[in-house]
């Protein structure tokens, strides 16, 4: 009896700390933050040719959107499956994925972000960019 009076409380507080060290921290990144979080796990991931394009003032889906590319259809899942986990983990942030599973052309939902990760002659068919950007712009 007494081990379990004793171990009991012990336990319990010693789970409460261990989470609260490792529980992330949710709902306090900015749209700027979370785009920077986005565009350090493309580069990690080593997407090419990332734009980064300011929707704010221009549509109310997202305040910005993300266009890269990949060299494969393996290489376009796997940094997707890469950006979307990192959210969650590190930010509790649920994003909508759709066609990973093709792997041509992934859109990412992260909120105030949408996220595009293309295989190279799929981007260059779609030319996404060009719709959003100011005329003239250049990719950056």
């Amino acid at each position: 009896m007494e081990d379990t009076v004793l171990t009991g409380p012990t336990q319990a507080v010693a789970r409460q700390a261990a989470t609260a060290q490792t529980a992330p921290r949710y709902g306090t990144l900015t749209s700027d933050q979370l785009l920077e979080r986005v565009i350090a796990s493309l580069e990690d991931d080593k997407a090419e040719d990332i734009v980064r394009i300011d929707l704010r003032g221009k549509s109310s889906i997202a305040d910005w959107m993300v266009v890269a590319s990949g060299r494969s259809s393996r290489q376009v899942a796997a940094i997707s499956e890469k950006l979307v986990e990192a959210l969650k983990q590190d930010h509790g942030i649920g994003c909508k994925v759709e066609g990973k599973d093709a792997g041509d052309w992934v859109l990412i939902d992260a909120g105030d972000v949408i996220v595009h990760v293309f295989r190279p002659e799929v981007r260059d068919f779609y030319q996404l960019e060009k719709m959003w950007m100011p005329a003239g712009a250049a990719r950056q």
